[in-house]
Order: C-alpha cells, then sequence, then structure tokens
C-alpha cells in the first residue's frame, strides 16, 4: 500500500550524539519511512521539531546527498552563507562533499515539521559517509562512532 500511516511508524528522539551535543537534539522526534515502505536505495524521514530544538549539530557528509522539504511551521536554516527563514512548502539541498554544514532551528513557539531525505545507511552493501560537524569538535568517520576532530575518544 503505497499510503503510509504516519500514527502507526514508531517515534524517536533517539541520537547518537554525546554529551553536551546530545541536547540540542532532545525535542527532534522522526519517523523512518524507507524500512515502513520498503524503499532500499534512499532514506526519508519525517521530522518534528518542538520549540527550541535543533535538527541536528551544524554539519556536512562528504559522501551522501540531502533534502529538505517543509511541511508545516517554520525553521532557521543555518548555513556557511548566514540564516534563512524556512516555511511550509520551502525545499534546501545540500550536495554531498561541498562543505556548507548546514542545521533545521525551530525558534519559534510551535512545532515544525519536515521531510528529509538522504542516503539509506541501512541498505546491504551501503557504507555510512564521513559527517563533519563545522561549529564543535566533533566528527563522525564513515562506519566509525562520534570522535573528536583529532581522533580521540569522548
Amino acid at each position: 500500500m503505497p499510503k503510509l500511516d504516519l500514527d502507526t511508524i514508531p517515534q524517536t528522539n533517539k541520537t547518537g550524539y554525546p554529551a553536551p551535543y546530545s541536547e540540542k537534539v532532545q525535542g527532534r522526534w522522526y519517523r523512518r519511512l524507507a524500512p515502513a515502505s520498503g524503499l532500499a536505495d534512499f532514506g526519508v524521514s519525517h521530522v518534528t521539531l518542538k520549540p527550541g530544538a535543533w535538527s541536528s549539530q551544524r554539519h556536512w557528509h562528504v559522501g551522501e546527498d540531502e533534502f529538505v522539504v517543509m511541511l508545516a511551521g517554520e525553521a532557521v536554516l543555518v548555513d556557511d552563507d548566514g540564516e534563512h527563514v524556512m516555511r511550509p512548502g520551502d525545499c534546501a539541498s545540500f550536495p554531498k562533499g561541498d562543505g556548507n554544514g548546514h542545521v533545521l532551528q525551530n525558534r519559534s513557539d510551535a512545532d515544525c515539521v519536515f521531510v528529509a531525505v538522504g542516503a539509506n545507511v541501512a541498505a546491504p552493501g551501503r557504507a555510512e559517509s564521513d559527517c563533519h560537524y563545522s561549529d564543535i569538535d566533533m566528527h563522525l568517520p564513515g562506519g566509525g562512532h562520534f570522535v573528536r576532530k583529532d581522533g580521540s575518544e569522548f
């Protein structure tokens, strides 16, 4: 069945970020739509940011394109070019390897909702891409775990 019932797909605010970097995403709730719908080639997440929440730490991927579509509410896209208000219907793309760190921040007093599309790192034979964090001392090597930029453990 092509139409998804979001209420039947588990929602979580789980993060792998170590403290204190995990604090900003505690109000980020997401559903992984690709596994629930049988998609294998790319990942899709339905994301709700509570007021004050961030989508992630500001980051960019070496080998993963990302695309977001705002559905409801308002978020501020922060990237290397500054701050950009995102409202329903607005889209943003983040080509792999471009080095432009990005994050969506909900600075409003209401939830905002968007769909994020990227690589399906759970797909067989697909490895995670290096992820670089622009503003903090954190790096995620492909297939590894979070470390400081000098490679030391948290």
